[in-house]
């Protein structure tokens, strides 16, 4: 299964191009059990996606003012080890406050040019742990979570949805300019 959607409308935001996250009102146990099968699946679509791009590629944004592709992948590498923390505070303090962090200005950080090669790896090892972690959750550890200054109270279960979305919508934005660019 592919995490990215095959095409993308000509009208479709190309920040978003698989849509907004979207929280279902209910979560339910195939909701968390299709986002743990997106994070498990996303180092192998990730780095099938990068397969073969040279420099000059993995420079290119995949939209006017957006990042690199190479900037993409050290993000999400960024962005999951955050949310990695953030759940294991959740699940062993009590509704922590988390500290959030300008992922812009990490982007832009001079360890951003490094090869995206140390980021799939980290990203390998990292779903692998925490895919590992979601599973063996129990419905009373799903709804613990934490206090978000930005985003406000999360749980588990909320963590997990946003994540699987996530992966998926940085990944399309690689797709899609492969796509665009008949890469």
């Amino acid at each position: 299964m592919s995490l990215a959607a095959n095409c993308i409308p000509d009208d479709a935001d190309p920040r978003y191009p698989i849509g907004q996250f979207e929280k279902p009102a209910n979560i339910t146990e195939d909701d968390r059990i299709g986002a743990i099968s997106t994070l498990a699946d996303l180092p192998e679509q990730l780095r099938n996606a990068v397969a073969g791009l040279g420099a000059a590629q993995l420079a290119t944004s995949y939209r006017e003012g957006g990042w690199t592709v190479r900037q993409l992948v050290h993000h999400i590498a960024d962005s999951h080890m955050n949310a990695f923390i953030r759940l294991r505070l959740g699940l062993t303090e009590d509704w922590p406050t988390v500290k959030p962090y300008d992922e812009g200005a990490w982007a832009t950080l001079h360890d951003s040019i490094a090869p995206i090669e140390w980021s799939l790896e980290l990203i390998e090892s990292l779903h692998a742990r925490w895919v590992m972690l979601l599973q063996s959750l129990t419905e009373e550890q799903w709804i613990r979570g934490f206090k978000h200054p930005v985003h406000g109270p999360q749980t588990l279960a909320d963590q997990t949805l946003y994540y699987g979305w996530h992966a998926r919508h940085h990944l399309a934005h690689i797709t899609h300019l492969r796509a665009r660019e008949e890469w």
